[in-house]
C-alpha cells in the first residue's frame, strides 16, 4: 500500500473515533454555549503543536467570538527550531511548574467561564496545571487528548496526574501511541502524525454544535465569513462585529484583576 493511502486509511479511522464521541461533544457544546450566552468566554489553551487546535477554534473563517485563545509564544514558537527561541527551550518550559499559574494570573476568571485544554499526551506539566488552575477557580474543563498515547505515556508531574484527571469531559483524537500513523518499508520509525487531524475534527464538531445552540437561543453567532459566500460588504460587517464582540468579552476578563486574592499557583 502506498504511504499516502495508508495515511488516509488512518484518517478514516480517526473519523470513526470522533463519530463515536458525539454524545460527549454535545455535552461539551452545552457547557460552552451556556458560557457564551452568559456573556463570558471559553478559555482555550494548548502548548506545543496543540496551539494549532486553539487557532482552529478562533479566530478563523467559519468561527465566531466567545473564545479566549491563550497561546504562549515561549511554548509554541517552533519555526526557528534551534538557537534563540528554539524548540529545546519550548519543550523545557512546557514542564516548568508554576508557569501555568502565572499565565492564569492575567485573567479575571469566574465559575461561569469554561475551558478547553489540549495536549496530545496529557502529560506535560503546563497544560495539566492549566486545567488544575481552572478547576481551582470553579471552571469546568474539557480536555482533548490522544487517549492511547496518553495512557502509554508517563506524566511529567511528580504526582503522576494527567490532563484528563482534571477534566469533566475528555475527548480523544484517536491518534495512536506516538501519534505517527504510517510505516515505511526500510524505516524503523513511523511518520505522519494523526492527532491534529482528529483534533480538528473534534474542534469543528464542537464549533458547529455550539453555533446550533446559540442560534436556537436567539443569539446567532457573528461568524467570520468569506466575501465569496456573503459578498464583500456583509463579510466586512461580520468581521468588524465579531472582533468588536471579542474585544468587549475580553475586557471583562481584565475588569476586576487584583480586586481580591488570586488562587496560588498549582503545585507540581
Amino acid at each position: 500500500m502506498l504511504p499516502s493511502a495508508s495515511y488516509l486509511d488512518g484518517c478514516r479511522a480517526l473519523l470513526d473515533v470522533v463519530a463515536g464521541q458525539v454524545p460527549l461533544i454535545q455535552r461539551a457544546a452545552d457547557q460552552f454555549a451556556a458560557t457564551i450566552l452568559a456573556g463570558r468566554m471559553v478559555h482555550l489553551f494548548g502548548s506545543g503543536h496543540s496551539r494549532i487546535l486553539v487557532e482552529e477554534m478562533w479566530p478563523r473563517y467559519g468561527s465566531f467570538p466567545g473564545f479566549n485563545p491563550i497561546v504562549e509564544l515561549s511554548l509554541s514558537f517552533h519555526n526557528l527550531v534551534v538557537g534563540a527561541n528554539g524548540q529545546r527551550q519550548a519543550m523545557f518550559l512546557e514542564n516548568v511548574p508554576g508557569l501555568a499559574g502565572r499565565i492564569l494570573r492575567n485573567f479575571d476568571i469566574t465559575p461561569v467561564d469554561s475551558a478547553l485544554v489540549i495536549s496530545s499526551s496529557g502529560c506535560n506539566v503546563v497544560p495539566v496545571e492549566m486545567a488544575e488552575g481552572f478547576r481551582q477557580r470553579g471552571v469546568k474543563v474539557v480536555a482533548i487528548i490522544s487517549r492511547r498515547h496518553s495512557e502509554a505515556s508517563t506524566s511529567q508531574r511528580a504526582d503522576g496526574r494527567k490532563l484528563q484527571d482534571f477534566a469533566e469531559i475528555t475527548l480523544d483524537t484517536g491518534a495512536p501511541v506516538g501519534d505517527a500513523m504510517v510505516r515505511v518499508e526500510g524505516l524503523d520509525t513511523p511518520v505522519a502524525p494523526g492527532s491534529t487531524v482528529g483534533g480538528c475534527l473534534l474542534v469543528n464538531c464542537l464549533k458547529a454544535e455550539i453555533a446550533l445552540r446559540l442560534t436556537a437561543a436567539g443569539h446567532p453567532p457573528k461568524v467570520l465569513t468569506a466575501g465569496a459566500v456573503v459578498g464583500r460588504a456583509r463579510a466586512t460587517e461580520l468581521f468588524e462585529a465579531a472582533y468588536d464582540e471579542h474585544a468587549r468579552r475580553l475586557a471583562r476578563l481584565y475588569a476586576n484583576l487584583g480586586a481580591e486574592a488570586q488562587p496560588s499557583s498549582p503545585a507540581a
